[in-house]
């Protein structure tokens, strides 16, 4: 018992010098409090991107609550697409999960859903994992009574509905982002690196456009997202720390009232 304390005050100590390091402007009082009573109830590590601050908030990651349920032995995580409320012409997906702590105990269910209207711009295409995913962590964040909000069911109600064409059509235009599949495995890298080094999304996209002289991300020509991200995987390699800076030079200032 002493030592499981001893080793849950070493970790809240950890994550507390790495949220400060990540999120300096966000570190209130109120913001470490929770992290500590994170730490100590479900042993939840920020270096290894099990969570995130998004405006304020705290939000658990897939890979924390996968190895939460690792750590507490969960017995089973069972997924299966709903087919009455699915698409797949729309890339529209529903998923459900039902999560077994034990081998006799009763499930908890969660649902998943995912269509290019709720997604991240980065992850257009990959609707039907997005899904899955959301389900699963609907479904263990019952099982093991977690308040917080995953980041992956985060949706994107902000930006405005938009139709796509479907797969294969072509009019003779181009995607700014590259065809035949490549903007999607493009997002696929970005959001690969994003999570790998817990990095801030939003902060990702502006720096983006910054190094490719665009509006937007979506703006970009392939090219220019290539290089972006092979740049942006040298630097999280060779200095973090660095890039971590580089990022927080990109939040949004604060409103001076007049």
């Amino acid at each position: 018992m002493a030592q499981n304390f001893k080793a849950k005050s070493q970790l809240a100590r950890r994550n507390l010098a790495h949220a400060k390091a990540l999120w300096p402007a966000q570190c209130s009082k109120l913001i470490l409090k929770v992290l500590r009573e994170l730490t100590t109830t479900f042993g939840f590590s920020v270096a290894s991107g099990e969570l995130r601050i998004i405006d304020g908030h705290w939000y658990v990651t897939h890979s924390g609550l996968l190895r939460l349920a690792n750590r507490r032995l969960c017995n089973s995580i069972r997924v299966e697409p709903v087919h009455q409320f699915s698409d797949p012409t729309t890339n529209r997906w529903v998923f459900k999960s039902t999560v077994h702590k034990s081998r006799h105990s009763r499930g908890f269910v969660g649902f998943g859903d995912a269509d290019p209207s709720n997604v991240s711009p980065l992850v257009r295409g990959a609707e039907m994992r997005v899904a899955e995913t959301r389900a699963v962590n609907r479904a263990l964040r019952k099982a093991y009574g977690i308040g917080l909000c995953s980041v992956e069911e985060l949706g994107w109600l902000s930006e405005p509905r938009k139709s796509f064409p479907a797969s294969g059509a072509s009019n003779g235009s181009h995607s700014p982002n590259g065809s035949n599949g490549g903007p999607t495995r493009l997002r696929d890298q970005l959001c690969l690196l994003i999570r790998q080094y817990n990095l801030d999304p939003t902060l990702v996209k502006a720096y983006a456009a910054d190094f490719c002289g665009t509006q937007t991300l979506k703006d970009a020509s392939r090219d220019l997202v290539e290089s972006f991200i092979a740049h942006l995987s040298s630097s999280a390699k060779e200095d973090l720390n660095g890039l971590i800076c580089k990022l927080n030079s990109y939040s949004r200032p604060l409103e001076v009232k007049q």
